[in-house]
């Protein structure tokens, strides 16, 4: 008999009520369930979150990226430093209609998000490299979580009309980025 994974033994404890009942799509919550498991047995060698817990986890990189993910414009998405996968590889797990490029310069974080891309069976661009060396077009949505991007950088990966979508960063200050909302632990721009 197969054991089930960390999360959905979360989950089945009543800790989040399912990952299907949370996200409401079950080939979502396969793909994410997959991430997961996929981030626990390598965290250890990588560092790649402190959540320790598949429930800390959960809360920690799903939880918060969750709720945004309907409000996406279709199109392209760029993740700047995306490390761990959150939120890049989260939005890409339950928006596949999103072509999303993640963009990390560490070699092994950028190895670990070309096999959860792999095992997760989401098409992303996985990029070893910088947002400052990114030579694609811009994007319909851009993201970034806790990393000090500056104003100007973000605004020129985003196409205009475009959505930034910035976790866990101070308000960014730039005439070309409208604060078009707040949610808890980030902010949503429109560029110009």
């Amino acid at each position: 008999m197969r054991r089930a994974s960390p999360v959905n033994r979360v989950a089945a404890a009543g800790g989040h009520e399912g990952l299907t009942a949370a996200l409401g799509d079950p080939a979502a919550a396969a793909r994410l369930s997959r991430y997961l498991d996929l981030l626990a047995a390598w965290n250890n060698r990588t560092n790649l979150t402190a959540a320790r817990t598949p429930a800390a986890r959960y809360d920690l990189l799903v939880r918060p990226v969750a709720p945004l993910a309907g409000g996406l414009a279709p199109g392209t998405l760029i993740d700047i430093g995306s490390g761990n996968g959150s939120p890049g590889l989260v939005l890409a797990a339950l928006r596949p209609d999103i072509q999303a490029t993640l963009l990390e310069p560490r070699m092994r974080r950028w190895a670990f998000l070309r096999e959860a891309a792999r095992v997760m069976d989401v098409s992303v661009d996985v990029r070893r490299q910088r947002h400052d060396e990114y030579d694609g077009p811009p994007a319909r949505t851009v993201t970034v979580r806790a990393l000090a991007v500056p104003p100007q950088d973000l605004a020129a990966l985003a196409e205009p009309g475009g959505r930034v979508i910035v976790w866990g960063v101070a308000p960014i200050p730039h005439s070309d980025l409208i604060l078009e909302a707040s949610f808890p632990g980030g902010q949503i721009y429109r560029r110009r």
